[in-house]
């Protein structure tokens, strides 16, 4: 018989009493062990999902499977989160002490069925926290399976195994009893479940939906552009939220880009009326994003539109004549296609970047660039209303590997743009509450007359 959700948050507080007097170094060890037994099951893992769900590639998925425990682990490991996180005060007196938040709903969608569940037990766990997963129904058995090979890590370390659980079977109802009755939730997935997080009456994190932008600058080597381009739009095939959508270039410079991103692995389609046939598969006839191809290599999204394309390649890139509402194309596809669009001046990419985001989803979340100009750099940065721009890098880099200064995270906050909290990655200290403990100071304090420039009368 399935537990009761009730059931499930009294297991997860008496998990997390058992665990009250932990130091550091015992919290530590089962961050660092539920990470490992991932990358040990990485592949076992990564084919569950991908046949479970029908989403995404298997390769892909092995490598973030691998990898996510392993970055986050090597950013969280000499982080402080347990206790008193000094003894003397600093310069201003003060003296920060962590406390656990509680028990935590952790809501994880189908295209990460795996890595979500980890990432957020590894920041969860490092503050000393109970976590509660509640998987996609559509990935039930692969979130419950990681979540299973975690609670064994646990059990092996002494600890109990109740400091992770994972709901099952999951329904709409159970999240959202769960979500009443966390003491804090992170709900990673689609507007309705943040929006059902925030509504629940308890403290969330939560995440907006993507839709990426990716600037070329003029005069950036096109070898080097196109094979990050084609890492971040083909990657776990296109189920990235910060995957590159939308890819503005000089367009005096089309013959070179484009020959640059075929080299790459990119099938570049420039006539209106294939890119029409591309356009009707994808969205289908009612105009909806057609399920079955999301998250498909990009030969089998060719297959169905009947175009021929190279099976080697692994990335479709449609040349768009307009963009933002009047192209369909130029919303979120999560699959390996990518839209094309010149521009004339920096400055009107810029522009419609932003008029892409503010029309077809993704305001809040990441843009990416790619430029020699740091001046460009600085313009783009403070017109572009996204948490997180990536400079030469990537645009899945905004999750946070070591090859920038993100904090790692499998939920990435889109700030007030994308309805969210936060306009950071989620990160450890956000699952930890701080007591803040004063000293006074020796200072002088000035009266208010002072202040404002009068003298004392």
């Amino acid at each position: 018989m399935a537990e009761t959700i009730k059931e499930m948050i009294e297991k997860a507080r008496a998990a997390q009493e058992a665990i009250k007097d932990y130091t550091q170094e015992q919290v530590d060890k089962l961050v660092y062990e539920a990470g490992k037994i991932i990358y040990d099951h990485a592949r076992e893992l990564a084919v569950m999902a991908v046949e479970e769900t029908g989403l995404g590639d298997i390769e892909e998925k092995v490598l973030k499977n691998e990898e996510t425990g392993a970055v986050m682990w090597e950013y969280l490991k000499d982080k402080k989160s347990v206790g008193l996180l000094d003894t003397k005060p600093d310069e201003k007196g003060m003296i920060a002490v962590a406390h656990p938040v509680g028990v935590v709903c952790a809501v994880t969608p189908a295209t990460n069925p795996t890595i979500t569940p980890l990432g957020n037990f590894m920041q969860i766990m490092k503050g000393k926290n109970a976590t509660i997963v509640t998987p996609a129904p559509r990935a039930q058995n692969t979130s419950f399976k990681s979540c299973e090979y975690i609670r064994e890590a646990l059990v092996a370390c002494g600890a109990p195994a109740d400091l992770i659980q994972c709901v099952n079977p999951t329904s709409i109802e159970k999240t959202q009893e769960l979500m009443r009755e966390a003491d804090l939730i992170v709900a990673t997935g689609s507007m309705g479940l943040t929006k059902a997080a925030y509504s629940s009456g308890t403290p969330a994190y939560g995440v907006g939906p993507g839709n990426c932008p990716v600037i070329l600058d003029r005069g950036y080597d096109k070898p080097s552009m196109a094979a990050m381009s084609v890492e971040s739009i083909a990657g776990d095939n296109g189920m990235l939220c910060d995957g590159n959508n939308l890819f503005l270039y000089p367009e005096e410079e089309e013959k070179e880009v484009f020959a640059a991103l075929e080299e790459a692995g990119v099938s570049v389609y420039t006539d209106k009326e294939t890119v029409q046939v591309f356009r009707d598969t994808i969205f289908g006839e009612d105009g909806e994003l057609v399920s079955g191809l999301v998250g498909k290599h990009a030969w089998k999204i060719a297959d169905a539109a009947g175009v021929s394309f190279k099976k080697d390649n692994l990335v479709i890139g449609l040349k768009v004549d307009e963009i933002g509402k009047n192209e369909i194309l130029c919303t979120e596809i999560l699959s390996p296609v990518v839209i094309l669009k010149p521009y004339d001046t920096f400055e009107n990419a810029v522009a419609m970047a932003i008029q892409n985001m503010e029309e077809c989803g993704g305001v809040g979340h990441t843009a990416g660039l790619f430029t020699n100009d740091h001046n460009h750099v600085l313009y783009a940065g403070e017109r572009l209303p996204v948490s997180r721009v990536i400079v030469n890098q990537p645009s899945p880099y905004a999750w946070g590997p070591a090859q920038n200064g993100f904090a790692p995270s499998v939920s990435e906050g889109c700030g007030t743009w994308g309805n969210n909290i936060i306009s950071n990655n989620v990160d450890y200290i956000h699952f930890i509450n701080t007591s803040h403990i004063a000293y006074p100071l020796d200072v002088d304090v000035p009266t208010p007359a002072q202040v404002f420039g009068y003298e004392d009368k």
